[in-house]
């Protein structure tokens, strides 16, 4: 079961979890990276400073996700995919989300849905 909420209210979900996330990114053939990241919410666009590593991965390849862990007793994470863009001058990633859910944590109530989709604006 899931209850859709609109990718709009992505702001007030941030202002939820705070601007603290797990940037993810990985390039064909290696590992997934996964770092940790400020992130800052502006038209739409979600904008964070990444390091040397994160920056090549969106360059090799632009599809990354956000996670925002829940805090102690929360029922749901929030995650984000998106497309990315990176800055090397800037030392920055602006991702553009194309799709978001609030992810039904382990220890949550089983009775809760599992995923809540943020819808994508259209």
């Amino acid at each position: 079961m899931s209850v859709p909420v609109d990718i709009t209210a992505l702001d007030a979900e941030l202002a939820r979890f705070g601007d603290v996330a797990f940037l993810i990114t990985a390039r064909a053939g290696a590992r997934p990276h996964v770092v940790s990241v400020r992130v800052a919410l502006a038209a739409g666009v979600l904008a964070m400073s990444a390091g040397r590593t994160s920056r090549a991965n969106v360059g090799a390849g632009p599809e990354v996700a956000l996670c925002w862990p829940g805090a102690p007793g929360a029922e749901y994470c929030l995650l984000v995919d998106g497309t990315a863009v990176a800055d090397d001058a800037a030392e920055t990633v602006t991702v553009t989300p194309t799709g978001a859910i609030l992810h039904r944590l382990a220890d949550a109530s089983a009775d809760l849905p599992s995923c809540v989709p943020l819808d994508a604006p259209e």
